[in-house]
């Protein structure tokens, strides 16, 4: 990096990248869909076509939703399952212990209840290990199973499910990556499967509560042909359960386009109605008192559920989104609550210790690498991406046990994580482990600590070719401040919701001034951004008291600054005010 470029890096030490749209497109855009030129710039970054607007903005299952049976598999598995329903057999179900798995199985687990059939669901520990297991099928054999189904998982159990496909029949309805060979089960449905058709690649993208989903539309629809619903039994209402399909799609942080952005929209939708009581109770103990949107489903909501897969129980999550009972309902949510705590508090633990090590003791290679004895499993992750925002630098993070080290790693741009693992288990210097580009876990020894780590340096080092690593922040619009406005806010609501693929448009304002900033909360700074002619604005950056960009604010009133972030609506006590969330600062050129 050149010795200007190095100059030009913001307080936080971000490379800030501003996208550009050609004008003349941009005027094309606007004149043929009737929408404002900063709508068009952004949706045409999101690489939305003109026809597409629509859809986009206002996603209907409708439109988006194919024929369940597009899907491999899928006339199979709901054959089967409508026929189990019809004679009143018994259905197990295996899930996972993540928000993803919990959502799955109690879609899945609430449908067929409705229609009468006796349900048994494990959810394993994660001390049992993820997917299908030799005590799932134990307790599903105790409980007299006809058929097992399991979802958000199963499609790489090809020993365990090859044994159980003996004495059961068994579905998979799983959105994991797939190999050529699949288990030898009565149905694989799985939108990842390699001979699955790719004329809707949007199904790819589906979080297991939406093959779910469709799974139930697809059973729904022949139990209808079949003249299955009596007026003792009126059909369901499918779309009551949307709630939890959006929080199992928003938290499993699948891409949202397509089918799974009108999942997630419509299934606000129904979670604003509150239907759902144990999700009601959850939302009540979390302080949720306003519409909800993303934020809510995966900044509140969903670290409480992971919580309990995490340092608690992990059959909670299906058991609170299937309570019936309010005072069960309340102790449930309490208790999630409380392990959401104790996560905090284990995870601030371990992240205090492992900061300590790293800035206590020279690093030989570019990147976080720590390993300790008695660090809680299912924090690992987390510090692993806190470490990695930290440091701007791949991070790996050990949990040192009697028999094995457990692992989890976290990338930045430029360091495939997946490559990575697999050529660590070829090296041999790790026992087993997988992953994607951004994340992976692993396992190894304690005797193979060392190699794993010269190794996965070595690795790092020759990717980034001696360079020091920057993150970029991609600015999706510059204004000035009087523009940053009651309309510019109400144009980018109409994006929502956010996640991957349609991140939060980050906003910059230049040459702005910090008037009375204050610190509150824990560590938040509030101040107001000011210009020479007037304009203002209230602006807060988020846990910035310790930071450099927070020393800045607080101290320097006189000087003028360039700042990114995002507008939002501050709504709070029935009032509604506009307000900049602060998310890095540049001094103005």
């Amino acid at each position: 990096m050149t010795q200007e470029a190095i100059q030009n890096l913001s307080v936080n030490g971000n490379i800030w990248n501003l996208a550009q749209t050609d004008e003349r497109q941009t005027e094309l855009f606007c004149l043929h869909t009737g929408i404002s030129p900063h709508l068009a710039k952004l949706l045409m970054l999101r690489h939305i076509q003109e026809n597409q607007v629509e859809g986009f903005l206002a996603p209907k299952l409708a439109t988006l939703m194919p024929d369940p049976n597009l899907l491999k598999d899928m006339d199979k598995a709901a054959q089967r399952i409508a026929e189990a329903v019809m004679k009143h057999q018994k259905i197990a179900i295996i899930g996972d212990y993540d928000v993803d798995g919990a959502t799955s199985t109690s879609v899945l687990r609430l449908f067929l209840n409705y229609l009468g059939i006796e349900t048994a669901v494990h959810i394993p520990e994660r001390e049992e290990g993820y997917g299908p297991s030799e005590l799932a099928f134990q307790e599903f054999s105790d409980f007299g199973a006809d058929l097992v189904i399991t979802v958000d998982c199963g499609t790489s159990a090809f020993e365990i499910l090859d044994h159980a496909a003996e004495k059961f029949e068994i579905i998979i309805l799983d959105h994991h990556e797939a190999e050529a060979k699949l288990p030898k089960v009565y149905a694989v449905v799985n939108p990842k499967r390699l001979d699955q058709p790719d004329d809707r690649p949007d199904l790819g993208y589906m979080a297991a509560v939406g093959v779910v989903f469709m799974t139930i539309v697809a059973v729904n629809r022949i139990l209808r042909s079949q003249h299955f619903y009596t007026s003792k039994l009126t059909e369901p209402e499918l779309m009551h359960w949307l709630d939890l399909v959006a929080l199992g799609t928003v938290c499993d942080v699948v891409t949202l386009i397509g089918l799974n952005r009108a999942f997630v929209t419509q299934g606000l939708k129904v979670m604003a109605a509150r239907q759902n009581l144990g999700l009601k109770t959850l939302m009540d103990v979390s302080g949720i008192n306003e519409r909800p949107d993303a934020y809510h489903l995966g900044f509140v909501l969903g670290p409480r559920i992971n919580a309990c897969g995490r340092v608690g129980k992990a059959s909670i999550g299906n058991k609170l989104l299937c309570a019936t009972n309010p005072i069960e309902a309340q102790y449930l949510a309490d208790e999630m609550n409380n392990y959401n705590q104790e996560r905090k508090d284990i995870e601030a633990y371990v992240l205090q210790q492992a900061i300590e090590m790293l800035e206590g003791t020279p690093q030989r290679y570019p990147m976080a690498f720590v390993a300790s004895k008695g660090w809680h499993q299912g924090v690992i992750g987390i510090v692993a991406g806190k470490l990695k925002e930290r440091y701007n630098l791949p991070a790996f993070v050990m949990s040192i046990e009697p028999d094995e080290v457990k692992g989890s790693a976290r990338s930045i741009a430029g360091i495939d994580l997946g490559a990575l693992i697999i050529a660590a288990k070829e090296k041999g210097v790790i026992t087993k482990g997988g992953g994607h580009t951004m994340a992976a876990g692993f396992s190894l020894t304690e005797q193979q600590i060392p190699a794993f780590c010269d190794f996965a340096g070595e690795y790092i080092a020759k990717s980034l070719n001696n360079t020091t690593p920057h993150p970029i922040l991609n600015i999706d619009l510059s204004v000035n401040l009087c523009a940053a406005n009651t309309e510019l806010c109400n144009t980018i609501e109409q994006l929502k919701p956010f996640g991957t693929g349609n991140p939060e448009p980050l906003i910059l304002i230049r040459q702005v001034y910090f008037k009375k900033p204050y610190i509150i909360g824990s560590g938040h700074i509030k101040c107001e951004l000011t210009t020479i002619t007037g304009e203002h604005l209230t602006a807060i950056a988020f846990k910035a008291a310790d930071t450099e960009m927070g020393n800045q604010i607080l101290a320097r009133e006189q000087d003028c600054y360039d700042v990114v972030g995002n507008l939002r609506f501050n709504r709070w006590n029935n009032t509604t005010s506009l307000q900049f969330i602060l998310t890095d600062i540049k001094r103005a050129q």
